[in-house]
């Protein structure tokens, strides 16, 4: 089941008290990037966010759940009402997260 759009607007929304949030669509789900990191996505209407200690911290009662068969598990956040709480979240992962990596140039030309 895909992500619906409506879902994907309400937690855009939410975060946009926060600058350099984006996101992009993979395969009918969508990729959450911070500042060009990725925190996590949408993926079957839930909100899913890597499992780094700060988002641990912020959600110690959070269910880890699978994105996809073969994924890793990741935090399902339940609270997605509650934008303080989203904005709060990104923040502190921010800094536990990897930065993106670099594009390599193609020697073609």
């Amino acid at each position: 089941m895909a992500t619906k759009k409506e879902f994907l607007a309400e937690i855009v929304d939410r975060l946009s008290g926060l600058d350099g949030v984006t996101h992009r669509p993979m395969m009918g789900e969508y990729i959450l990037y911070y500042n060009g990191r990725i925190v996590g996505g949408i993926y079957d209407n839930r909100l899913l966010v890597k499992p780094v200690k700060a988002a641990i911290s912020c959600l110690p009662d959070a269910p880890y759940e699978f994105p996809y068969d073969g994924a890793k598990p990741m935090l399902r956040v339940t609270k997605t009402d509650d934008a303080a709480l989203l904005q709060k979240l990104l923040r502190a992962m921010y800094d536990e997260l990897p930065a993106p990596k670099s594009k390599k140039k193609s020697n073609k030309e």
